[in-house]
């Protein structure tokens, strides 16, 4: 039977035989570790908001004739885009977290249109193997994990030419079965908490780079993985005794850095196979998806905004003009951001595969406000909270017989308000803009799907100024022979193009 439920979700990971290294020890059974299960619940979450609203999150699929959950869906429409883009939201706002699936999703539809037309030039059969790839695990209901990071070593150097040719993921070894894999894949999101994962090239290759331009499907506890987990800023809290200094008790991300030793890969989980000129159109795709996909930060943002506003009431100054002035700075920033990952799903393009596509350049200004916002809305949050969030004592020091009624006659805010609940929320506060889940809000929002300078790059390159200055020099009445500069983007193509009914 298919997985239906968050609760079914997490049984399907119980018995697995992963090698998963914590605090320098084997982890024996990852979904009962008290740091790792938040993350799972994460995910949990996207199968029961599936469940509970079908229109939002379990789209129809072609591929399979089934309901599928939508992280798994190939987008047949803009509006499939869009409602990615809403579901992502509404998660976002549901678990205060990373969510872990929108990787592997993003993953999918790119290798939807690249193996298309690796086919279209090769004549290999990289599109069909995709296909029934993806009919199995919507039929099953797994979670995909997407692998593109690698480690990278000398950034100045390719592939090939780094000193340990491990350095980036590369075939060692072929058989008439499939080929095997060894390197390593960094900052994997929910990687632990996936069935599959999906391993992808991470930049340009040449044709001295062919033996790293490999894309594979391999179980997540295959033989020859090891992952080691990554610390989060106070992470040991959900270790510890009671639930309120955690601030987010139930829902967490999750990264870790993952190893591939002479991992197999059959043939038919195979998606590309050397087609190195292929790779840089992989990973622009997949970054013009992901970088989208980051209005899942809204959702976050939307429970920060909340929180700042519930502390604000506690605190009894919830009508002070400077203080609804920065909540009006914060949604606008908020909203700044869905508005451009939103956007650019409505303006999307249909691939030669069926696929569609958003557009690549607001994809890009979504991501970039991702890497800047954030951090200012939630210094904004830390200045409406005040400095309790990095002062306040412990839950046992609550709980203590003398220790605990002091606090509770010294720390309390407005009439009428429960100190416990001002310090929950002050603890949120915290969770999210200084612990365990700023990595999914702030620093993931400043790295994940390219830094910086990487939208800045796609940005440039499709700002098409010849077309604008020719714009202004026309209205100047600018007499010299129009700019031939040729350009380089298509965004202005489809800015204007009219929508079909």
């Amino acid at each position: 039977m298919p997985i239906r439920t968050g609760q079914e979700y997490i049984q399907s990971l119980r018995g697995r035989k992963l090698t998963v290294y914590l605090f320098g020890e084997l982890v024996k059974d990852p979904v009962d570790h008290p740091m790792i299960r938040p993350s799972i619940n994460a995910v949990a979450e996207t199968y029961d908001l599936a469940a509970r609203e079908e229109q939002l999150a379990s789209p129809m699929s072609k591929i399979s004739g089934k309901h599928v959950n939508r992280f798994l869906h190939i987008a047949e429409s803009a509006q499939d885009l869009v409602l990615q883009n809403k579901m992502q939201r509404k998660l976002g706002q549901l678990t205060g977290t990373c969510f872990q699936r929108c990787v592997g999703m993003d993953a999918l539809n790119s290798l939807h249109s690249t193996t298309f037309e690796i086919d279209e030039k090769h004549h290999t059969s990289y599109h069909k193997k995709l296909l029934e790839f993806i009919k199995q695990m919507q039929e099953e209901n797994f979670v995909i994990g997407g692998a593109m990071t690698d480690v990278k070593g000398d950034r100045g150097k390719a592939p090939h030419e780094q000193a340990d040719p491990d350095l980036f993921l590369r075939i060692t070894k072929r058989t008439k079965d499939g080929v095997y894999v060894k390197g390593a894949k960094a900052h994997q999101t929910g990687c632990i908490n996936s069935h599959w994962i999906i391993v992808m090239p991470t930049m340009r290759l040449t044709e001295k780079d062919k033996d790293y331009a490999i894309v594979g499907a391999i179980p997540a506890d295959a033989p020859g993985i090891t992952y080691i987990y990554g610390r989060q800023s106070c992470d040991t809290r959900s270790m510890e005794e009671g639930d309120i200094d955690a601030g987010n008790s139930k829902f967490a991300g999750q990264e870790a850095l993952m190893i591939l030793d002479d991992v197999f890969i059959p043939n038919d989980k195979i998606f590309m196979d050397g087609e190195y000129e292929f790779a840089a159109m992989l990973v622009e795709r997949f970054t013009c998806y992901h970088r989208r996909s980051y209005v899942c930060k809204t959702g976050l943002g939307d429970v920060l905004i909340g929180a700042s506003a519930a502390i604000s009431d506690y605190n009894g100054i919830p009508d002070v003009s400077h203080i609804r002035d920065k909540l009006v700075e914060m949604t606008h920033l908020n909203e700044s951001i869905y508005a451009a990952g939103i956007a650019s799903s409505y303006q999307a393009q249909e691939m030669k595969s069926g696929v569609w596509l958003n557009d690549d350049m607001l994809a890009n200004v979504c991501k970039h406000n991702v890497t800047r916002f954030p951090y200012e809305i939630s210094r904004l949050a830390q200045d409406i909270a005040g400095g309790l969030v990095v002062t306040m004592p412990s839950e046992q020091d609550f709980r203590h017989p003398v220790a605990g009624p002091l606090l509770k006659k010294y720390l309390a805010g407005r009439k009428g308000i429960d100190v416990e609940n001002r310090v929950r929320i002050l603890r949120l506060i915290e969770n999210m803009t200084l612990g365990r889940n700023a990595v999914g809000y702030l620093t993931e929002s400043m790295h994940g799907a390219g830094s910086p300078q990487a939208q800045r790059i796609q940005i440039a390159r499709q700002m098409q100024l010849g077309y604008k200055k020719n714009l202004a020099k026309s209205l100047a009445n600018v007499k010299e022979n129009a700019d031939e500069t040729p350009e380089n983007s298509d965004y202005f193509k489809r800015v204007f193009k009219i929508p079909q009914k």
